[in-house]
């Protein structure tokens, strides 16, 4: 069995970007919390331990970044265990959203439950131990559909390929998280970076984050430029900004979400575009004001 790693906590000193003034209603899409045993049990087949991310951490970061809204997405370690995420959606309704993790087959009351706390969609995880993967996103798909969400696919890019056709089929919007999550090396003539691309282009929603993940250089990522211009092309308005706090299994030097939010300066330089990608996009998809 593989040894499961201690990964350090975020910067804890968020900031702003230094580049661009964030705008009035910017939505931060993709961040986590995280509790800690016994109160939070982690799954058995996690792949990583973190520390905690507490939802006053999370707010504070908000704060110091400048975001009006956020999006918590259900982290892998706690499994299809939504408390920690369900209660702080339930303490801050008008500013969060949430993304879940379940396992078919919920009662409708549960389903109720968790779109009255703020869910809006639902996540698959073929990445991380922990995680529902694609065996029945179909099934997912239907679900989303009745629930009035949307799905949310954290995938390398290089296995869209043979997926692609069953996804375009969804009858629901979906959302891939960061860039296609493939490293930078790869080139964006990638078979699998030109299917996300390609499914972009004919609806698909992409979040514009996890850099980190994905370069081979040191701050500020040069080589991950092409990757979120290209998508940026592919859809302007299907694509969101999502920070990644609390950075979680990254053992290489942790970013501060300032810098990050920086790297939208040459990602997206045109102001009308940046403003798009932080509040017009995401304000629609997860039903902010």
């Amino acid at each position: 069995m593989p040894e499961i790693r201690d990964c350090p906590g975020p910067d804890p000193h968020p900031r702003g970007p230094r580049a661009f003034a964030v705008p009035e209603g910017a939505v931060d899409t993709h961040a986590h919390v995280i509790g800690l045993p016994p109160a939070y049990p982690f799954v058995e087949a996690r792949s990583y331990t973190p520390p905690a991310a507490a939802p006053d951490s999370y707010l504070a970061m908000l704060d110091a970044t400048g975001m009006t809204y956020g999006v918590l997405v259900q982290v892998s370690v706690h499994g299809t265990d939504n408390r920690l995420m369900i209660e702080t959606l339930r303490a801050h309704p008008r500013r969060l959203r949430g993304i879940a993790v379940i396992p078919l087959g919920l009662s409708e009351r549960d389903l109720a439950a968790l779109k009255d706390a703020g869910i809006v969609g639902l996540r698959l995880n073929v990445l991380y131990g922990g995680g529902i993967g694609f065996d029945q996103v179909e099934a997912y798909g239907a679900l989303a559909r009745e629930m009035g969400w949307h799905l949310q696919f954290l995938i390398d890019a290089r296995q869209l390929p043979p997926l692609a056709s069953r996804l375009a089929r969804l009858p629901v919007p979906f959302v891939v998280d960061h860039m296609g999550h493939m490293p930078t090396r790869c080139g964006v003539e990638d078979e699998g970076f030109r299917t996300l691309v390609s499914l972009v282009r004919d609806g698909a929603w992409v979040k514009l984050s996890g850099a980190y993940r994905m370069t081979a250089e040191p701050l500020p990522y040069r080589d991950t430029v092409p990757f979120a211009r290209a998508l940026l092309e592919a859809a302007p308005e299907r694509c969101v900004w999502g920070s990644d706090w609390p950075h979680v299994a990254q053992w290489a030097p942790m970013p501060n979400v300032g810098d990050l939010l920086d790297l939208l300066a040459e990602w997206v330089p045109d102001e009308a575009a940046r403003h798009r990608v932080l509040v017009e996009n995401p304000g629609r998809l997860y039903g902010f004001p």
